[in-house]
């Protein structure tokens, strides 16, 4: 007995709906990946480059080249701002980013004038107390000039905020930081970038930075889900309606009128 194929229009609606969501969600998950995936093959390229010296004759409009790159500051650092951005875990311990204004000893000709230039330094990151989320625990901060190393990022990331952060101050526990928002509150002439500390100070922080360019393998692996998705969708549609038509061709004529 022949197999026949049963067309039903709403099942056919439900598939194509259904390929063409899987298919979507497949290319932003590639997508998502193949930026990722230049994310870290910049990231290895600037990081095998020559630090750059802060007090170079750099162009505001150098950050785009400079992102990424390990940068050299001479300065010290200011004890009386201090700004923790919370929500930051390492290795699954919930804590924060210590993050500092860090006066250069000298002007950054091109990028800030006046007598005094400031860049705001992540220095490193603090475990939160379970009991008590203000609790900070104590780290020693170095006294007068000394010279650092960091890699040079944009902003320290974004993370959920629920409510209004309320107006910053020394000693303040955010969740996200703009340098803006920073230049503004402390009257600090900062410069346009930020650095993530990577030397170390003997302060007892740990400075294990999160890699912008991290997931890489969750978006191939979310892509590859979605187009699962996508063919199985198509296979159903297809196996049912011969199964379906089969069925209806062993029926009585009297009833395949029904």
């Amino acid at each position: 007995m022949p197999i026949r194929f049963r067309f039903r229009l709403i099942p056919f609606v439900v598939t194509v709906l259904l390929v063409v969501l899987g298919v979507a969600l497949a290319q932003w998950q590639t997508r998502r990946g193949d930026q990722k995936q230049a994310l870290e093959s910049k990231l290895l390229q600037r990081e095998a480059d020559a630090a750059v010296q802060l007090g170079a004759a750099l162009q505001v409009q150098d950050v785009d080249q400079l992102e990424f790159r390990r940068m050299v500051l001479r300065g010290e650092f200011i004890p009386g701002w201090p700004v923790y951005l919370d929500n930051r875990p390492l290795n699954g311990v919930a804590g924060f980013y210590v993050l500092m204004p860090f006066k250069l000893a000298a002007p950054a000709p091109g990028l800030v004038t006046g007598a005094d230039s400031y860049v705001l330094v992540a220095r490193g990151w603090l475990p939160r107390d379970p009991a008590d989320r203000s609790k900070l625990p104590s780290y020693p901060t170095p006294a007068g000039v000394i010279e650092i190393e960091g890699l040079v990022r944009r902003d320290f990331g974004h993370v959920l905020q629920l409510g209004d952060a309320g107006s910053l101050r020394p000693q303040a526990i955010v969740q996200n930081l703009a340098i803006g928002e920073f230049a503004a509150a402390s009257k600090f002439k900062l410069q346009p970038f930020v650095i993530e500390q990577t030397s170390n100070t003997e302060d007892h922080l740990l400075r294990t930075w999160p890699r912008p360019s991290l997931g890489i393998e969750k978006h191939r692996g979310y892509a590859f889900q979605w187009y699962a998705l996508a063919v199985m969708a198509f296979i159903f549609f297809v196996v049912t309606g011969f199964r379906r038509g089969s069925e209806n061709t062993n029926k009585p004529a009297g009833q395949q009128s029904g």
